[in-house]
């Protein structure tokens, strides 16, 4: 089973015995993290939806996002990817917002380098960010992107899942 499927499968068995639920708003990622979600059986007692929000304008019409800060900042900035994530919790009524951002190639985006990401997660007791420096092509980005936003949801849930792989 690929990681970021047990990773799933942990998070979403661990919200559906909390009677909890998760929104995701994706911008690299494209829907890869909620495609992720869905494909556990049972997801839909956790799983509430949310946004694809790959052009800049929809992070503010769809999540929320201030519009100035997206002007400031640009989409690749952890302000941005908070926002997001607490965007999608609000407007998806969930307990959790789960959100991607960054630049997966095969370019560098706005002065940003191939391969940084934020990934955030809103729940709780507050908003959490990490910055990734991921390697490998586009798709293997993206797929690093879902892992590690899937970790960060299961690390605030309290969720034991198999070590990162040594590389």
């Amino acid at each position: 089973m690929p990681e970021d499927s047990s990773v799933a499968a942990a998070v979403v068995h661990a919200l559906t015995r909390a009677g909890q639920t998760v929104a995701a708003a994706e911008s690299l990622t494209g829907g890869l993290v909620s495609s992720t979600l869905v494909d556990v059986p049972g997801a839909s007692a956790a799983f509430r939806g949310g946004f694809v929000v790959y052009a800049t304008e929809l992070k503010a019409t769809l999540a929320g996002v201030s519009a100035p800060l997206l002007a400031e900042r640009g989409p690749v900035d952890p302000d941005v990817a908070a926002a997001l994530a607490e965007g999608v919790r609000a407007r998806c009524d969930a307990d959790w917002g789960l959100a991607t951002t960054g630049v997966a190639g095969p370019e560098p985006q706005d002065g940003m380098p191939v391969g940084l990401v934020y990934v955030a997660v809103a729940g709780p007791g507050g908003t959490e960010v990490r910055r990734l420096g991921l390697t490998g092509d586009r798709a293997a980005i993206r797929v690093s992107t879902v892992t590690e936003a899937l970790r960060l949801l299961a690390d605030r849930l309290g969720v034991s899942v198999l070590p990162r792989a040594v590389a």
